[in-house]
């Protein structure tokens, strides 16, 4: 049975999902990360969870951003507070002190930030200071700061307990695969991404589901996805992996998006493993002309530009937009909706592939996976670590046979794309001889080739003097290599 296989060869990796439990963590606003990480924490060994005990956490350690107002209450009054938070740490250069902010709690602007005290970041240093982000109970004070003429209250981190509760063995991951067909390894993924597999109608819709994951383990995966609403496109982005960021509607600067000048920090690509926009028809930008032109250099070379500083950064760029039925069509022009910022030629050049959400089945019960699966916490973690694999994309070009000259942004989009499904689909590659050619052209060439063309597709429709021509409406001619390695 699948399910008692995925218990047996992942051990303390898997929890037990059904309806019921999505519902009642929905209802408690808590991402999927979350979730299954206090179910792994008040389970038993046959799945089963005690409620009480899960409200009883979430009302001591996990607060809203509404309660930390009633924090600071008993911080000014002497208290100290011990809570479960997102947290962001730097060093301020100008005063050598190492600082933190909530960003779930409204950051600086809110008082929901202040300093690290030393013994902290000793301890904890190569946890808070390498990664942009980290998950962990905090303790928090507040008292007075003396260093200038005028004495000002400040907030103190005083302790700090990382959120992470196993070590991932990712070479264990990869090396599981080989207990699996391809069929129920696709069908482990889907799972494990908190969707049903038996809720979809074929093959062909979970491996459509499945390129949404793709930035989640290739760096600078850059995507778009236009779909009707209630596909699920948000819930992925947003809720399956801390390491990601969803922008929902609303309105977006440089300064927060790119890089701040006044504050000399990297914004959100900088930190986050993808940067999704979601409903971006209805998303407006300050100064958009600016935010273009930044856009567009970090989705060719990976370096965010400031004033007075360049910084390289890996995120993948995801545009979400709603779209109607009567556009379903990847031969007419789907772009004349979404933000001026994305539907310029040159920027829509720079996404690698696209998602045809229409061919996904609107959410229902029957989608929400119910059964044993991949912790999805565990399994974010491990699509994070395999973004820094190098090994996959020297597979893939053993894999593929160019032809002369070929479109370099068709190339590496194409190229981008077949290392994220290899990771996704048969992460236990080593070498081109571990993965047939049937395997790798249905569900890693042939893929990457379609999202690719699509791209294509609506750059002839929008741009036909610059890209509707001889040589350059259509994607190169890229074959699997059959030739034998020397």
């Amino acid at each position: 049975m699948f399910e008692e296989k995925i218990r047996d060869v992942f051990a303390d990796m898997v929890v037990l999902k059904n309806p019921e439990r999505a519902e009642f963590f929905k209802n408690l606003s808590l991402p999927s990360y979350m979730r299954d990480w206090l179910v792994m924490k008040f389970s038993d060994e046959d799945g089963e969870i005690d409620y009480d005990s899960v409200l009883r956490y979430i009302r001591q350690y996990i607060p809203s951003r509404e309660d930390y107002e009633q924090f600071k209450f008993a911080m000014v009054n002497g208290e100290t507070v011990r809570f479960l938070a997102r947290v962001r740490v730097g060093v301020d250069i100008k005063t050598g002190k190492t600082m933190f902010e909530l960003p779930d709690f409204g950051g600086a602007k809110a008082g929901a930030a202040g300093e690290v005290t030393n013994d902290v970041v000793s301890r904890w240093k190569d946890t808070l200071l390498k990664e942009s982000e980290n998950w962990g109970i905090i303790e928090l004070i507040w008292g007075k700061d003396f260093s200038s003429s005028k004495p000002k209250g400040v907030v103190k981190l005083i302790e700090y307990s990382p959120f992470c509760p196993y070590t991932v063995d990712l070479e264990y991951y990869k090396d599981a695969r080989n207990s699996f067909t391809t069929e129920e390894w696709i069908d482990l993924l889907v799972a494990a991404a908190d969707y049903n597999p038996d809720g979809y109608e074929s093959e062909e819709q979970k491996l459509c589901f499945l390129r949404r994951l793709l930035p989640f383990v290739e760096k600078r995966i850059n995507l778009m996805e236009l779909a009707p609403k209630g596909t699920g496109k948000s819930y992925v982005y947003q809720k399956i992996s801390k390491r990601g960021w969803l922008i929902s509607g609303g309105t977006v600067s440089r300064a927060s998006l790119v890089y701040d000048n006044a504050k000399k920090t990297g914004g959100l690509i900088t930190r986050f493993d993808f940067v999704g926009f979601d409903e971006i028809q209805s998303m407006s930008f300050v100064q958009p002309t600016q935010i273009q032109t930044a856009l567009k250099d970090y989705m060719e070379f990976g370096e965010v530009q400031g004033f007075d500083a360049s910084i390289v950064a890996d995120a993948g760029i995801i545009v979400l937009g709603n779209i109607d039925a009567s556009r379903f069509n990847v031969n007419e022009n789907m772009m004349e909706e979404i933000s001026p910022v994305f539907r310029e030629s040159a920027s829509l050049d720079r996404f690698h592939g696209f998602i045809p959400g229409w061919e996904l089945p609107r959410m229902h019960q029957g989608l929400v996976a119910n059964g044993w699966a991949l912790n999805t916490e565990y399994f974010a973690e491990v699509l994070h670590l395999m973004r820094d694999d190098l090994s996959y994309a020297t597979i893939v070009d053993d894999c593929l046979l160019l032809p002369p000259k070929p479109d370099q942004r068709d190339l590496t989009a194409i190229k981008r794309l077949c290392t994220a499904f290899l990771k996704l689909i048969f992460p236990n590659a080593t070498c081109k001889e571990d993965i047939s050619p049937e395997d790798f052209i249905k569900y890693c060439l042939e893929p990457a080739k379609e999202m690719r063309s699509v791209i294509k597709k609506q750059l002839c429709v929008i741009d036909p003097k610059e890209f509707n021509i001889p040589g350059k409406n259509t994607i190169p001619n890229i074959q699997y290599n059959y030739n034998e390695m020397p």
